[in-house]
């Protein structure tokens, strides 16, 4: 955590000096302009960090006022960063084509103002687009899914992030995607909740207010380990959701949830006994087995022994193009994937936000997963 920590410092740290250097080259403020400039970048670096402390304090009207102007400067600096070092890269192509000569004023000016721009209109988007909610529908047929039991209809939210900038009116908005689309089995992949968990046990109560006929399902994402696992996972039963912690449960005719904690246990608590294919090799035979796991990573030796494993964690990258990164360390990076061993994967875009309240070009979705006896049967 400590090095993630000064990692993060030190890059965000780097973007406010770009950001604060292609002002300066473009507007040419003096030292007073310059000062206060600087003293409002510094305070944005530390935002995240004061956040977590107003939070911890019981400030909790501070810190959502803070944390909405500090989440959304990063969205709207990260894509500052983005146009800038874009254009930069016009302009040394220009240099090297001979084509700046006598136009540095120029040049220094659509350097800061383009980029500008398109940070104040890809933040207002993104933010618009955080809250259009998409339903995504997976329909996969199988002999192990009974033609008595018909279309069993399995509707997945995941990284939802309930805290400070999650709140009602976004729940309220997912929680209506997910009644239209009619679950027999509502799960959760991890992730539920974000930060401290004192101020929000009313949005349980919308939760308890979906009943679905085989019942709710949860595994635990990092962000439950990082708000705390008690308070947690108590809100999650409140919720209504039966927390699947290394372990299986038959739910319906022919089907079998099985969640896995998720790896972020290790830095919290001793791993319980036994593994995830530990764990899928207990299940019973011949029936249909859909594994919870919070992050989209197959092991080699579970491949074969559930027939669809349903993830999340990457946010499909939240803002493009930090998506190219997020690919980077989770190729199996948003949608479907068919596995060995006539395994599937599905990977949420994820319900909600964390950090920015922006989505751009990665939009929120709850899926639903239609299981369907196989044809001929």
């Amino acid at each position: 955590m400590s090095f993630f920590l000064l990692t993060f410092f030190l890059i965000y740290g780097g973007f406010h000096c770009y950001a604060f250097w292609k002002a300066h080259a473009a507007l040419r403020f003096g030292p007073v302009a310059g000062s206060m400039l600087a003293t409002f970048m510094l305070i944005m670096v530390l935002a995240p960090a004061a956040v977590r402390f107003l939070e911890w304090a019981g400030q909790e009207g501070a810190a959502k006022v803070l944390a909405f102007a500090g989440y959304m400067w990063m969205g709207a600096l990260f894509f500052f960063v983005v146009a800038g070092v874009l254009v930069d890269c016009c302009r040394l192509l220009a240099a090297g084509l001979g084509a700046a000569s006598g136009t540095a004023g120029l040049f220094s000016s659509l350097a800061f103002f383009v980029p500008l721009g398109a940070a104040l209109i890809f933040s207002a988007y993104g933010f618009f687009e955080a809250m259009l909610i998409r339903a995504e529908t997976v329909t996969l047929a199988s002999s192990k899914i009974s033609a008595t039991a018909g279309r069993l209809r399995i509707v997945q939210i995941s990284d939802v992030h309930l805290g400070l900038m999650v709140r009602k009116e976004r729940l309220a908005r997912i929680l209506a995607t997910v009644r239209a689309l009619a679950p027999d089995i509502l799960v959760c992949t991890g992730d539920l909740v974000d930060g401290q968990l004192d101020d929000i046990q009313d949005l349980a109560a919308m939760f308890a207010e979906i009943r679905p006929r085989y019942g709710k399902y949860a595994v635990t994402g990092n962000h439950e380990f990082y708000a705390g696992l008690d308070q947690a996972l108590r809100f999650m039963r409140t919720a209504g959701f039966t927390v699947l912690r290394n372990e299986w449960q038959a739910v319906a005719p022919g089907l079998v949830l099985a969640g896995v904690d998720d790896r972020a246990v290790d830095h919290f608590e001793s791993r319980q006994a036994g593994g995830e294919a530990e764990l899928l090799a207990t299940l019973p035979a011949g029936l249909y087995t859909v594994l919870l796991k919070h992050r989209p990573k197959v092991e080699n030796a579970s491949l074969g022994r559930f027939d669809l494993q349903l993830s999340g964690h990457t946010h499909q990258g939240q803002m493009f193009p930090f998506s190219l990164l997020t690919r980077l360390f989770f190729p199996l990076h948003a949608g479907g994937y068919p596995l060995a061993g006539g395994s599937y994967l599905y990977v949420s875009r994820g319900s909600g936000t964390w950090g920015p309240p922006i989505r751009f070009l990665a939009p929120p979705e709850v899926t639903l997963i239609e299981l369907i006896p196989a044809a001929g049967q």
